[in-house]
């Protein structure tokens, strides 16, 4: 138990953790490809602020990551270990690829959550705060990730060891880091029918209606064109919150959201209510204010 644990916390398991010099090399790539383009400006390209915002919204997540999988372990090791049917060996290269299909998997209905469920969206709302997409915007993360630890649940219960799941989210992320980029238009066609690509995440840090809530996919592109939230790129996406934030201060742009949902839930009318600005979309208003909101239109 003891030496399992070692490995889920030791930042050098982690793919993340080698992965962080190419994330510098290419954020570097990226500004000179850019500046070569003459794309440098206030609709594409870099913002210092906004950038550095972003650095450290990525910095501070691997704290609260490192803490989520604690959390997270021993529920998960007890359900490998004594509830699971069997144990998946990890030394062929058929069982790493199916398990990290099946965190992939877990990933997008993770991701659609949080993004269809407003209090999930209160966390997740960080990493669509930015009006520009680049490799820097990428590392613009959450640092409430609490809900992904329901949505890994059934791994373990299928015989995965923790260490092989947190492994396999790290090669997610890693892989989407490098869809974060406008520098990238299409890939050949096979590969954008399977994979997700910078074209299709493009459109899902789109604030135009026709992009809003989907391409929720982390590795496989596939996941939204089997359960609908597909959505081609027709036109460059206007990027970022419907509801701009207009800020830099960290502690806002991570739990600005929060306050305002609590502010919904103290003054909602009935518990009905409550429920609603919890557990509805993020648009979501209870039938008064809709209708208050109608007569004013």
């Amino acid at each position: 138990m003891e030496a399992a644990m070692h490995d889920v916390l030791n930042p050098w398991a982690n793919p993340v953790t080698y992965a962080v010099p190419f994330f510098i090399l290419f954020i570097g790539i990226e500004l000179a490809v850019l500046k070569w383009l003459d794309h440098d400006d206030t609709v594409t390209g870099y913002q210092a602020r906004d950038a550095s915002a972003s650095i450290m919204m990525g910095f501070f997540s691997l704290f609260t990551t490192l803490a989520l999988k604690a959390a997270a372990f021993f529920v998960y090791i007890a359900l490998y270990l004594y509830v699971a049917p069997w144990h998946l060996a990890m030394h062929t290269w058929w069982s790493w690829a199916l398990v990290i299909v099946g965190v992939d998997f877990a990933y997008y209905w993770q991701h659609r959550f949080v993004h269809r469920v407003r209090v999930g969206w209160a966390a997740h709302q960080a990493h669509h705060s930015s009006r520009y997409m680049n490799f820097a915007t990428a590392l613009r993360q959450k640092w409430n990730p609490w809900f992904d630890f329901f949505f890994w649940l059934p791994l373990p219960l299928l015989g995965v060891a923790p260490w092989a799941i947190y492994a396999a989210y790290g090669i997610n992320l890693v892989y989407q880091f490098f869809v974060h980029t406008e520098t990238i238009r299409k890939l050949p066609r096979p590969v954008e029918f399977v994979f997700n690509t910078p074209s299709h995440h493009r459109v899902h840090h789109g604030s135009d209606p026709i992009y809003l809530d989907r391409n929720y996919a982390g590795i496989l592109i596939v996941w939204d064109r089997m359960f609908g939230t597909f959505q081609p790129e027709l036109f460059r996406p206007n990027y970022g919150l419907t509801h701009p934030v207009d800020t830099y201060n960290l502690l806002t742009l991570e739990y600005g959201h929060y306050a305002d949902l609590w502010r919904d839930v103290r003054h909602a009318a009935s518990w009905r209510d409550r429920l609603g600005y919890l557990f509805m979309p993020p648009d979501w208003q209870p039938a008064a204010a809709r209708v208050a909101e109608a007569a004013q239109a």
